[in-house]
């Protein structure tokens, strides 16, 4: 079967008992009223669609399984028909919904594109993107430490301050025999410690921190001065002129105070201060025992935190830094 500008012509080849075959133009094919052969493209003239809205069906390049286009009884093979047929109804839906695959060459065009856009980007990029990833994370939990860091040293000094510590209003000696009282060191910031002039140990580890201190606040331009102040817990030794030689061995601005046993106690009493003499010795020397902490005291009056001896310089210099720094006057 072949197409012809005028219509479809059945040949038949029709082979003689001598072994030659001839070509016979048989007649012209009827109209059919049959759908399955009007719908059907491979019935069709090449390029002709038969039914409205279908696409046609080209059979280029389709063979019959037989080599002279028939089967065995000379009639069209049935597989090959039903083969055909499925290629006419795949086609009509393809036009119909108008998903006609791309060509070969633009599939193959595609896809080179689509594999250079997901190749791995240059050296330059990824670290760009992990320097930038990376710098994103550290800022958000630096960010989130101090944050927390503020947070819980905002609720420390709620709580201290419920405490009410120093609210009271001390007067004494100071190291060069003026009355001072709490009112007069209003407006500084104070590093407050109790101990006694005789202490072997810990009173001058205690006031060498607090000395170091001092020292490395001075350093920093944007904060303001911090006054260390040193209250003697045993005013029966140490007066005025005691107190006056035992302060040079420390910070240049540290103040001596001493007065009498019941002014001591009063100052003592407003930061809840234990104190009491020991036993005398056979020379008459006694220990007292104390409390050991450094006091911090804003320009206000405020009790703002404390210090044990299990604080080092640093973490001392630390804390008190960071409450210069976030201090809200009320």
């Amino acid at each position: 079967m072949r197409g012809s500008p005028s219509g479809l012509v059945l040949t038949f080849r029709l082979r003689s008992s001598r072994g030659v075959s001839r070509t016979v133009p048989g007649p012209p094919p009827e109209p059919s009223s049959r759908s399955d052969v009007t719908s059907c493209p491979f019935l069709s003239p090449v390029g002709v669609s038969p039914g409205t809205g279908a696409s046609s069906c080209r059979t280029r390049g389709s063979r019959l399984r037989s080599a002279d286009g028939t089967g065995s009884t000379g009639q069209p093979d049935r597989g090959t028909g039903a083969m055909l047929a499925s290629r006419c109804i795949v086609g009509d839906l393809r036009g119909l919904l108008g998903r006609r695959p791309l060509p070969v060459g633009a599939q193959r065009c595609f896809l080179s594109r689509g594999q250079r856009s997901l190749g791995p980007a240059p050296l330059r990029t990824r670290v760009a993107v992990t320097l930038l990833v990376g710098g994103g994370l550290a800022a958000g939990c630096w960010a989130v430490s101090r944050e927390k860091e503020g947070r819980l040293r905002r609720l420390r000094a709620e709580q201290l301050e419920a405490v009410a510590l120093g609210r009271g209003n001390f007067s004494l000696l100071d190291h060069r025999g003026r009355r001072r009282t709490a009112m007069d060191f209003r407006g500084r910031w104070l590093l407050l410690y109790f101990g006694f002039t005789h202490c072997p140990d810990i009173c001058p580890d205690e006031l060498d921190k607090l000395s170091a201190v001092v020292t490395a606040l001075d350093r920093d331009p944007a904060l303001p001065p911090v006054t260390p102040l040193f209250i003697t817990v045993d005013p029966e030794r140490d007066d005025v002129a005691a107190l006056a030689r035992y302060v040079q061995d420390f910070h240049p601005r540290l103040v001596g105070l001493t007065g009498t046993p019941e002014e001591v106690r009063e100052a003592g009493r407003d930061y809840r201060v234990y104190a009491q003499a020991g036993p005398p010795g056979p020379d008459g020397d006694y220990m007292v025992d104390h409390t050991v902490l450094i006091y911090l005291v804003d320009p206000q009056g405020r009790f703002l935190d404390y210090y044990n001896r299990t604080k080092d310089q640093d973490q001392v210099t630390s804390s008190v830094r960071g409450h210069m720094l976030s201090h809200a006057p009320p």
